[in-house]
């Protein structure tokens, strides 16, 4: 089969998954609490994927040149049975890696489970290391030590553990040189990531971006970083190794520097909907294709146009205006 690409040649090759909508966090840049409160109504669980329908989706989507495969959320240790799915996804022939982005809350007594049914990496997203900006950030009652605990015992058993880090102006700047030191020690790579506007409720405006020109120049005051080559087409992340050591740290520059040109990943929302890019209005009701689908070329002859018409480069194009006025699908939903 011919390799799948879109308007602009650009192959598909990673796919997120959202396995739910729940998470245990109520993160401001992400479900702030006064939109996403105790009422708020989540997915019931016969609107969500079930791990047979995921697993079905996933093997056509590697038959379409999928390598690599992340389980998102919410929060997607949140959902029950999670190493069953992992199972199913590990067993499909030809798919390299399934990698689960994780808050760690969970991940402490969950992480070998994780390991044994095939998971290969995490990433955690952790935005301070002081207790007080984690707590005031996550907004969960839950302490970074928990997180913490989580992340050495993913490396204990023998994930691949990287860190995410969304930095805004006024929530969590202090919090850049401390969070390189201590995981620079711990040997586990930590990536930046530029304060995005994803969805509507986050409160976004540029004036609240912290750019990966000015985070490499406060890192560069206590460091000597030095440019690593990109790993694969597609690699997300602006790649630095502290000088005379393994250790790496990253940069996510959505904002200041896009990456539209080579990007190759997709989204499967917790309900089904397929979506081309992260600031999406708009995606393909797979839920529906695959429970009425009579035999898997008709899934495929959905998937197929929808990616071949794909034009997305939000990120190309955003401007103050399209940022604020543009309706755009909440993190939460469509999965990071």
């Amino acid at each position: 089969m011919p390799m799948l690409e879109d308007k602009f040649s650009r192959p598909l090759q990673d796919l997120r998954i959202s396995v739910t909508d729940k998470c245990n966090f109520r993160c401001r840049y992400c479900m702030p609490r006064e939109i996403f409160g105790k009422d708020y109504a989540f997915m019931p669980k016969d609107q969500l994927l079930s791990f047979e329908e995921i697993e079905r989706l996933a093997k056509i989507f590697v038959e379409l040149g999928v390598k690599k495969i992340r389980l998102t959320g919410g929060e997607p240790l949140l959902r029950r049975g999670l190493p069953q799915l992992i199972e199913k996804l590990a067993a499909i022939e030809g798919l390299e890696d399934i990698g689960l982005t994780t808050n760690a809350s969970l991940l402490e007594h969950m992480a070998g489970k994780l390991k044994q049914a095939g998971l290969k990496r995490v990433n955690v997203s952790l935005d301070a290391l002081d207790d007080d900006v984690f707590q005031a950030v996550s907004d969960s009652g839950v302490s970074k030590d928990r997180v913490l605990k989580g992340i050495k015992k993913a490396q204990e058993v023998g994930l691949g553990v990287k860190v995410n880090m969304v930095v805004k102006k006024g929530m969590n700047e202090e919090q850049i040189v401390p969070m390189a030191k201590y995981f620079k020690d711990m040997g586990v790579t930590l990536r930046y990531i530029e304060f995005m506007d994803v969805g509507q409720t986050n409160g976004w405006d540029f004036s609240k971006v912290i750019t990966k020109k000015e985070l490499f120049e406060e890192l560069s005051q206590h460091f000597e970083l030095e440019p690593v080559e990109p790993a694969y087409m597609g690699e997300v992340a602006k790649r630095y190794r502290y000088k005379g050591t393994d250790a790496e740290v990253g940069f996510i520059t959505s904002v200041s520097e896009s990456f539209c040109s080579t990007c190759t990943r997709a989204r499967i929302a917790a309900d089904g909907k397929f979506y081309t890019c992260l600031f999406a209005i708009e995606g393909l009701d797979l839920r529906h294709v695959v429970r009425t689908a009579k035999d898997d070329d008709e899934i495929r002859q959905a998937i197929v146009p929808t990616w071949e018409k794909r034009s997305d480069r939000y990120s190309d194009e955003r401007t103050e205006e399209t940022a604020k006025n543009r309706k755009k699908i909440e993190m939460s939903y469509i999965g990071g």
